[in-house]
């Protein structure tokens, strides 16, 4: 059935809004869609804005009739079944089928919108907030049961993509009781995403929608849609409104994101209605109002007299109170002062109420001055990686937008100047300056953010701004999209296409050529929606039956590249994506009835009308045979187990060149490789295989000023000559420990996923001479190094058959066990599985403690003592292990609260964490080396309230800290949030990291 409505969806930080048309009506009127939702208990009403929250209440806290909504039974079962869903199984099957899927496990009661914003700033941690930006975070695993951020295990949780996913099932729930006959999936829908949403976080917004049976939908930037709704209000005299103007800023500032885009305006000859080309859109920021709130809820909370500083949930509550205080102080009749009070708990709810008042001009001296300040043109961002991380998500170093707008204007100062034409002179910063702004989102229905904005950038452009009036900015984007799907119904005569553009960005195929990082560009910046391309002369040789892996960069700015363009990468300007895989399945060989095992590709890219990039393998020979490559969103860039290569036409490894790097001898070491691990027949004796590495050394240089490049090409040489490892004896343990040393931590460098693919199925063949200790001490080094490339489904198969190894050592009376040689180094990979779940790391360390407790007792002294006599003798002593002092350094490592490599979600509560600090405050730091640095990383400030320890416990171990006359560094930890330099990475991984490879803490 053809469509009736056009329907647009805005699912927005803090609010969602729902407008539509009538297709079928001869001047289709854009109407909002009140929404309805409960308000109070048992109280039900109709809004234009559904707050997007979710309140998950306790076990009988809130009566069945207290959430009793409006809809009709077959509807509320429909619901129902779509809530209903796992968010946790695969979609992409489910990827065309434009409806919603079954569930077996059921997503958690809540109360959706305005009654749950009431309930969360009321009682503290069960409020899940902000989902948008959680989508666009790829430090966690977005389709993990991880919100509400911080709560605890009594708390129920859903994953960012599952509660955005409730939101619009909300939407359609109420779409259908309003219009019944005509189902919300079967309209044109609409759905916007920040201009700014890389490919990721666009293809779980489309997944959020197919969880909530809409599956058939539109993708359109907040951006476009905000400026579509004025065209659409001043569509009557459209061509003189814009005489004036050729560029226009669009600045959109949400709830949780500030969205920058330009577009180029270039008016028609005959009079008509002019054309417009969006020519520049900005990097992912993730600032908006969420920021100001909590820069408020800080200021609170240091006026609280005499309290401590809160806890995760008490932050939350106090967040969602001073929202509502600034927005009431920065509207246009805003009293001198508001009283802001937090709630006690329990059932002192009332009783241990304080207050705090906030006066109007210390809120815009804030908030204006401290989001929006009078920057000169030429300031930048901070670019120091110590944001702040409240509540588990990155928020950028600096919170001035004006030095992020300085930087994105200069970025694309290229297609300004075109736009604007010649004569028209730079702004001061030296870069041309827009000469039209629309605002949009809710942040500007303050008026004084709005005024110091245009104050701005007229200092910097040296004369006046025109400013498009937006009415509306919480709804225009909603209100835009229908606009902008009318447009293309041909339902809007006179008011000309809609904002073109194309591909907002352009796509890079990420390649490792000579020892650079090149990019291969898959389709440029402005390639039309709907259009393929193809790259004529690039084939990449394909494994079929396993999975083959991609890696793309983008990038935003006035770069005018070409599809096949080969291109140097530049970290600054370019952005990493999720990674393409997909499976190939095997077809027929040409006239054998053989199946083949490999297939020469080309690859072909499109912007699909939906919005979204589109990535296919092509068979050379068969270009009916094609494989989709879908984005690897759940485990944040983690490889997969079957993850296969991928060569181009030169040979090289998942496009990697294998040719000579910078070092001057690496074929000379590639040679001495060859001589030890080759296919030769010649006898080489175990002592020329046990001096291997340091022939290497008299070759390259000492073996820690190997750079990056050189050392993974050591590792693929070590690689392809993996079968010869099993000689001997001697051979497997020097190719352990090279492969291990050269592949160092797992990731860090292009392919490296792929490589550590290749490396695991190594994994189940084992050691070749188990009898041999030492070569299982090597074994479990390899792994324990290459642990930051693994998967959460690898690393949880090592971590069972260690924990079961180390149960046996530790029950075992035997003396001669080849492993109890190498109990240290399966401690120590234990400590590096930072993407196995939280309950695992808890279990293994609080085993690990009371062994330590234990080892102390049995001695009859104290733990100092104990563990330092005992040292690493202990654990490989005969009888049941004693352990080792360096024991307390897996104990800080599975503590800390800042990873190496894993995901946030992955630390061990602070609770469980506060327990083991107790532990080892009961150590004599000076005779135990390794427990303060277990401490201090177990105390560390992270910035994340949710995850780091009580102050008290901070202020402990920074006293002790001083006696012992720690490092300063230390000390800063327990202070402030510090960016790891190369010692503390050097003391946390175990040794030193490649050179100028830095691991990003999570």
């Amino acid at each position: 059935m053809s469509p009736r409505y056009a329907v647009g969806v805005d699912l927005g930080t803090s609010h969602v809004v729902v407008a539509w048309a009538d297709l079928a009506a001869d001047q289709p009127e854009v109407r909002l869609l009140e929404i309805e939702q409960l308000v109070a208990s048992g109280q039900v009403a109709a809004l234009a804005l559904l707050p997007s929250l979710r309140y998950h209440p306790a076990p009988g806290e809130l009566a069945e009739s207290d959430l009793q909504l409006p809809w009709p039974d077959p509807v509320l079962a429909s619901a129902s079944a779509l809530i209903g869903h796992d968010d946790g199984a695969d979609a992409d099957a489910d990827a065309d089928a434009g409806g919603g899927r079954e569930a077996a496990v059921q997503w958690p009661p809540a109360v959706i919108g305005r009654w749950a914003q009431q309930l969360g700033a009321q009682r503290p941690g069960r409020l899940v907030a902000s989902a948008k930006s959680w989508l666009s975070h790829p430090g966690v695993d977005r389709s993990a049961a991880i919100l509400p951020w911080g709560a605890g295990d009594e708390v129920a949780k859903v994953s960012p993509v599952a509660a955005s996913a409730s939101y619009l099932a909300h939407v359609r729930t109420a779409w259908q009781a309003r219009f019944p006959d005509h189902p919300l999936e079967q309209q044109a829908l609409t759905l916007t995403v920040p201009a700014s949403f890389d490919e990721g976080a666009r293809a779980l917004t489309l997944e959020a929608a197919r969880l909530a049976g809409l599956g058939a939908l539109r993708l359109l930037e907040e951006p476009q849609a905000a400026f579509h709704d004025w065209l659409l209000r001043h569509r009557d005299r459209l061509a003189a409104e814009l005489a004036d103007s050729r560029l226009v800023l669009v600045v959109d500032v949400g709830g949780g994101t500030t969205d920058l885009t330009l577009v180029r305006v270039e008016p028609d000859a005959a009079g008509g209605p002019p054309q417009l080309t969006r020519v520049g859109v900005g990097d992912h920021l993730m600032l908006g109002g969420d920021n100001m709130d909590l820069a408020l809820a800080h200021q609170v909370e240091r006026r609280l007299a005499g309290s401590a500083p809160l806890p995760a949930a008490g932050l939350s509550q106090l967040v969602q109170r001073c929202r509502a205080a600034k927005e009431l102080l920065l509207s246009d009749q805003a009293p001198e002062s508001v009283s802001v009070t937090l709630l006690g708990s329990g059932s002192r709810l009332v009783g241990s109420a304080r207050s705090v008042d906030l006066a109007r001009d210390e809120v815009e001296r804030l908030v204006v001055d401290g989001f929006l300040p009078l920057a000169p043109a030429s300031e930048r961002p901070r670019k120091r990686r110590a944001g702040l991380v409240e509540f588990g998500l990155p928020y950028p170093a600096d919170p001035a937008i004006t030095h992020h707008l300085a930087e994105f204007l200069q970025r694309h100062a290229a297609a300004a100047r075109e736009a604007l034409g010649p004569g028209v002179p730079d702004g001061v910063g030296g870069f041309p300056l827009p000469d039209t702004l629309l605002l949009n989102g809710g942040v500007f229905r303050a008026p004084a953010l709005a005024r110091r904005l245009c104050q701005l950038l007229e200092s910097w452009r040296g004369q006046p701004l025109r400013l498009l009036h937006n009415a509306d900015p919480d709804l225009a984007v909603a209100r835009g999209a229908v606009a902008q799907a009318l447009l293309r119904a041909s339902r809007l005569p006179g008011l000309g296409p809609s904002i073109g553009g194309g591909a907002a960005r352009s796509y890079f195929l990420l390649l490792e050529q000579q020892g650079r990082t090149q990019g291969l560009c898959l389709l440029p910046r402005g390639t039309p929606e709907g259009s393929e391309l193809a790259l004529p002369g690039r084939r990449f040789a394909l494994r079929l039956g396993q999975a083959v892996r991609f890696h793309l960069v983008s990038a935003s700015g006035d770069g005018a590249w070409q599809a096949g363009e080969l291109v140097e990468l530049d970290a600054e300007r370019f952005v990493r994506l999720p990674a393409l895989a997909a499976v190939l399945a095997p077809t027929q060989g040409q006239g054998q009835g053989q199946r083949r095992a490999e297939v020469t590709v080309e690859l072909l890219t499109r912007m699909t009308e939906v919005g979204t990039l589109e990535v296919h393998c092509v068979a050379c020979d068969d270009p009916t045979q094609r494989w989709q490559l879908a984005f690897q969103l759940r485990g944040a860039g983690a490889a997969e187990s079957d993850a296969a290569d991928a060569t181009d036409g030169t040979g090289g490894t998942g496009g990697a060149d294998t040719g000579p790097t910078a070092h001057p001898r690496l074929a000379e070491a590639l040679a001495l490789l060859e001589r030890v691990f080759g296919e030769g027949s010649q006898r080489v004796e175990a002592k020329e295989v046990r001096q291997l590495r340091a022939g290497l050394e008299r070759l390259l240089g000492p073996r820690e000023a190997w750079e990056l490049a050189l050392l993974r090409a050591l590792f693929d040489a070590l690689l392809a000559r993996a079968q010869r490892r099993r000689r001997s004896a001697e051979h497997e343990r020097a190719w352990l420990n090279l492969a291990g040393y050269c592949l160092r931590p797992g990731t860090g460098a292009p392919l490296d996923d792929w490589r550590v693919a290749q490396l695991w199925e190594l994994y189940p063949q084992g050691l070749q001479f188990g009898a041999e200790s030492n070569n299982w001490s090597e074994w479990w080094t390899l792994w324990r190094r290459a642990a930051g490339g693994l998967g959460e489904a690898q690393q949880l198969e090592l971590l069972q058959t260690v924990g079961a190894t180390l149960e046996q050592i530790v029950t075992s009376r035997q003396a001669s066990h080849p492993l109890k040689g190498s109990y240290d180094d399966m401690l120590r990979l234990v400590a590096a599985l930072e993407r196995v779940p939280q309950a695992y790391r808890a279990e293994l360390g609080q085993w690990l403690v009371g062994r330590l407790q234990k080892t102390a007792q049995a001695s009859g002294a104290s733990a100092a003592g104990a563990s330092a006599r005992e040292g690493k003798a202990g654990a490989k002593s005969g009888g049941k292990p004693t352990e080792p002092a360096s024991a307390w350094w897996v104990v800080g490592r599975l503590g800390a609260r800042v990873s190496l490599y894993g995901q946030a979600q992955n630390l061990v509560s602070p609770e469980v964490a506060t327990a083991w600090l107790q532990a080892l405050l009961a150590l004599d730091w000076r005779r135990v080396e390794p427990a303060a640095f277990a401490a201090v990383h177990i105390a560390r400030v992270s910035g994340d309230r949710a995850r780091d320890l009580a102050p008290e416990w901070r202020d402990r171990v920074l006293q002790r800290l001083v006696e012992i006359k720690a490092p300063e560094l230390w000390c800063r930890m327990l202070r402030e949030r510090v960016e790891p330099d190369a010692a503390e990475q050097r003391l946390s991984y175990g040794e030193a990291l490649p050179p100028g490879l830095r691991l990003l803490a999570g």
